[in-house]
């Protein structure tokens, strides 16, 4: 397999003593993962931040091998991490794409609305409005999974994203990480409540 292609980052976790394994949101390919040599030297750290995007190119001798990966940057939202509520909406859309999406999966339309979300929240302006959008993000990911048809539609913000908490836990975010995914939620919920209610 090989792939160039612009992709949003969405997690990194270390791997081995220099390495990072990053998962990518790509247009055509969907969440991919690959493997970045010297992913934690302090040249890599900054553009291996979720949010921003880079230039990637994957490449593995099959499709079952994890691809060795190069990143440039391409567009940095890492200014975004000195400001707690916007910091804690990238933090949770970007874990749960990596969360909730099966790899190799092409998902254009989350991609999209993903690009469109982060670009919103990092133009700023009234968070209610980018609130909104990160339910209707939640809602649209969940309907590529299967599960939209149980949603009800609401005006109400706060109602809105219980009702999604509610659908994401019983249907996507499972198993181990489930506890830390949901608190980085709580803590996304939290700042929004202080910040327009």
């Amino acid at each position: 397999m090989q792939l160039t292609t612009t992709a949003i980052v969405c997690a990194v976790r270390q791997h081995g003593e220099h390495g990072v394994i990053a998962r990518l949101m790509t247009a055509e390919a969907g969440l991919l993962a690959g493997y970045v040599r010297g992913g934690r030297s302090t040249r890599m750290r900054p553009i291996l931040i979720p949010g921003n995007v880079v230039a990637a190119e994957f490449r593995a001798r099959s499709e079952d091998q994890l691809a060795s990966l190069t990143v440039e940057l391409a567009h940095s939202r890492a200014g975004l991490l000195g400001e707690p509520l916007a910091a804690a909406a990238v933090d949770w859309v970007t874990a749960l794409t990596a969360t909730a999406l099966p790899e190799g999966q092409p998902y254009p339309a989350t991609h999209s609305a993903l690009d469109g979300l982060l670009s919103a929240i990092e133009l700023g302006g009234v968070a209610r409005a980018w609130a909104v959008a990160i339910v209707r993000y939640e809602t649209l990911l969940l309907a590529q999974l299967g599960y939209g048809d149980e949603l009800e539609p609401t005006s109400d913000l706060f109602r809105a994203l219980r009702r999604n908490r509610d659908a994401l836990t019983d249907h996507v975010v499972q198993g181990p990480r489930a506890a830390g995914l949901l608190a980085v939620r709580e803590r996304l919920i939290e700042r929004l409540h202080r910040a327009i209610a």
